[in-house]
Formats: C-alpha cells, structure tokens, sequence
C-alpha cells in the first residue's frame, strides 16, 4: 500500500473533531514520508520505499485505535471546557437579568410558593452540570494518567447534556407557566439572554452528539 492511500483509509477510520483529526492524519503522513524518504536515499525506488514505510508504520487495525482514542478525549475535553464555561455563565446571566429587569413587581408577590424552590433547583443542576464538566476536563487533561477508561468520561458527558436537556427544559416552561406574569422580562433583554442561552444549547447538543459518536467507535480502547 502507499503513503496517499494509507492515509486516506486512517482518514477514513477516525471520527472526531475535524482539527484534531486533520492535525493526527498530517503527523502520520509527515512519518510515513520521512520514513520513504529514508528508505529512498538508501537505494530503494520510490513505490518500494512507500510500502516499506507503511509497513513498518503498522496496520491501520493496529495504529488507528491509539489515534480514536485521543480523538474520543478531544472531544470529551471540548465539551467539558464547553459546560464548565457556558453554564455558569448562562446562570450568572438569567439571575443578572432577573435583577435588573425584574418585571412586574406585583405579579412577583403572587407567584406561586414553589416558585422559588424550583428556581433554585434549575440553578443548582445546571451548576452541578458545569462543576461536572470541570472535573471531566480535568480527568482528560491532567487527570489522565489515572483515568483508565476515559471513553467512559467523554461517554457520560454526552449522556449528561442529552438527559438534563428535557429536565431543564421542563423546568423552565414550569416556571413561565407558573409564574402569572412575574417571568415577563423586558423583551429586547430577554430576547438577547434567550439568544445567547440558545447558542449555547446549541453548541452543548453538538458536541454531545459527537462525543457519544467518537466514543461508540468500535477503534476506541476500552
């Protein structure tokens, strides 16, 4: 097999972010050259170098497992970095708002008394999802030598961000409906801080999807 068409079948194999991925298959191709390169100064013609090359590299059976690996971790850190992030902001954001803009303040002493409590409920999830997205990427990051599955880690944040989706969702359409009017903000701040809240959800759903399907990948070492 030569160079362009080994590359191209690990290409092939590995599913994970397109930087990473593209950075990986480039340091492969760079070793495989220097490796024909090598091999062509001694004597050998091109094609035979090329071959010899990838032979001595490895079947992609053998190599591509250690690259998917790698790319299931970028993939967990990116969303752990994503979560311990934009949670806390988006938090920090809504009860900015909720203070600046607090609405009719009448409607406020008529809330209901559950009110409150399952505000704070959705605030301490959605903080407890960031801590955890914290201490994810601290477990693929510096933590990784003592992690020995780290597939599990990148696994359990998509699961995370696709379960708490419908919980914090719920929520807060309980806390709109419940609200007799207290949750009315004024609408240029409110569609602004639904924007950007939006944007981040967006992002979260994304890059969980990617991390349950680079850490399903039959490559990845258990």
């Amino acid at each position: 097999m030569r160079i362009d068409d080994y590359v191209a079948e690990l290409d092939r194999a590995l599913a994970g972010p397109h930087g990473p991925k593209r950075d990986l298959v480039v340091e492969a191709r760079d070793s495989l050259t220097d490796t024909a390169d090598a091999l062509e100064a001694e004597g050998l013609d091109r094609a035979e170098a090329e071959r010899a090359a990838v032979a001595e590299f490895g079947e992609i059976a053998e190599v591509a497992p250690g690259y998917q690996s790698e790319l299931t971790a970028v993939a967990g850190r990116r969303l752990g970095f994503l979560l311990f992030i934009s949670v806390p902001i988006t938090t920090l954001m809504w009860s900015v708002m909720w203070r600046v803009y607090p609405g009719d303040a009448d409607a406020w002493r008529h809330a209901p008394v559950w009110f409150v409590a399952v505000a704070r409920l959705l605030d301490i999830l959605q903080l407890c999802v960031g801590l955890y997205g914290g201490l994810a990427l601290f477990a693929l990051s510096r933590g990784a030598r003592w992690i020995r599955r780290p597939r599990l880690v990148t696994r359990s944040l998509g699961v995370l961000v696709w379960a708490m989706l419908p919980v914090t969702g719920a929520l807060g359409v309980v806390l709109t409906l419940g609200a007799n009017g207290a949750s009315r903000l004024d609408a240029l701040p409110a569609l602004l801080a639904n924007m950007v809240t939006s944007a981040f959800w967006g992002m979260q759903i994304y890059g969980a999807t990617r991390c349950l399907r680079v850490s399903r990948s039959r490559l990845v070492r258990r």
